[in-house]
């Protein structure tokens, strides 16, 4: 059982911060989960062009790859111009709805103004839908407040809702499993 992390950003520290707390957070329910963080940043992903994801080489294979491999997913990215990140979008682009079907699929979010956190709601769920992936309730939007200047998460009701987050992935994808219903 497997849980890739994504985080959707080619610059900054936060996203990929709050991801990885979300992976640390699932490890220490269960120990027996993989955990894996994809920071996207790492990786030089071509423009989704229509091809199918078969044909990509290079690091965008390794990212599909990656993505294919997993059983459950948490992603997170930065708020830019009141949208997610141009990079987790093209990477979303790249696959076919087929991917995600029946997986579970968590959400973090930074960025700089309050009013961002809606960005969850009225994106990444929909994106989520159109996969016929299934979404954890909990979801987490950090604002550049809820960090120190070394980039940790300090405020302590967030830390609680990354909690919440983890519980709820690890539930849904388990409880989701015993089923016949993917």
């Amino acid at each position: 059982m497997k849980i890739l992390g994504i985080s959707g950003s080619i610059i900054g520290a936060k996203t990929a911060v709050a991801v990885n707390e979300v992976l640390q957070e699932v490890k220490k329910l269960d120990a027996k989960v993989e955990v894996e963080l994809l920071d996207l940043k790492d990786y030089n992903i071509q423009f989704s062009d229509g091809r199918k994801i078969s044909e990509y080489t290079g690091d965008t294979k390794k990212v599909i790859d990656k993505i294919l491999s997993a059983d459950f997913y948490v992603i997170g990215t930065p708020i830019f111009q009141a949208s997610l990140s141009g990079a987790l979008k093209n990477l979303f682009d790249l696959f076919p709805p087929a991917t995600f079907a029946g997986k579970v699929m968590g959400f973090v979010a930074t960025g700089g103004t309050y009013q961002h956190y809606l960005v969850i709601e009225h994106q990444l769920k929909p994106i989520a839908s159109y996969f016929r992936a299934y979404v954890e309730p909990h979801h987490v939007y950090l604002h550049t407040s809820h960090f120190n200047t070394q980039n940790e998460i300090v405020d302590l009701e967030v830390l609680e809702r990354i909690n919440a987050l983890a519980k709820g992935l690890l539930f849904m994808h388990k409880q989701l499993n015993t089923l016949d219903v993917i």
